[in-house]
């Protein structure tokens, strides 16, 4: 590949496609806080038949909900759901706050649940998908040699929302929802770069950090 191409190619990998994220908060209750020793579970919906909400999502934001603070400690998902198998499948997990009294009548899934120390069950429902694309890219090989050549792009678009639940208090007491969008480019010289907009990335990092003040709005207001 000639020089010049080498290094656009190398210019265009520390590329990004732009995203843009939208967050939305409702909150139900204004006593909330968290305290040490008390733990978060984030947990994704499931139970439509066209889509799940993405376990690598569910598990991104509860990386950034522990990250970088000293209060909020998060149970991983699968380690929860394992653990009360198979109350939180997606056919069996309650639907609605109300519903957690029909399981906590069940004094084996009630000790389970309180050997954790939950405070808040998290629910997030929601995907990533694409939205729209346009162009085209060929390529070839002949004499001289194998090439693409073209452009293409594609939209992608992510809409969650997260439910907060005090399940000390059984309560929903808030909700907070993350759009965001993004257009992704691969143009195509000799090789095809793609140019990735980090839509759920975004989305995920928008959402979670809104769980970190929503949680725990102390902090927020000291950082």
């Amino acid at each position: 590949m000639p020089i010049n191409l080498v290094r656009l190619a190398l210019i265009l990998l520390t590329v990004q496609g732009c995203t843009s994220v939208t967050i939305d908060e409702y909150h139900a209750s204004q006593d909330v806080g968290i305290t040490h020793g008390e733990r978060v579970v984030v947990l994704g919906r499931r139970h439509s038949s066209d889509y799940e909400t993405e376990p690598d999502l569910v598990s991104c934001i509860g990386d950034v909900l522990d990250d970088q603070n000293d209060v909020i400690e998060v149970i991983p998902e699968r380690q929860f759901i394992d653990a009360l198998y198979p109350w939180f499948e997606p056919r069996t997990a309650p639907m609605r706050v109300k519903d957690m009294n029909r399981l906590l009548s069940r004094e084996d899934i009630a000790k389970t649940i309180n050997s954790y120390n939950i405070r808040y069950i998290i629910w997030v429902d929601g995907k990533t998908e694409t939205t729209s694309s346009s162009g085209s890219i060929g390529c070839s090989i002949g004499a001289g040699g194998a090439g693409c050549f073209g452009f293409g792009t594609w939209d992608k678009e992510s809409d969650y929302e997260a439910s907060v639940w005090d399940y000390q208090e059984l309560e929903n007491i808030g909700q907070i929802s993350a759009d965001a969008s993004g257009t992704s480019y691969m143009p195509a010289i000799v090789v095809p770069i793609p140019i990735i907009a980090q839509v759920q990335k975004n989305a995920c990092k928008a959402m979670g950090l809104q769980l970190r003040n929503f949680l725990n709005p102390q902090a927020a207001v000291v950082n």
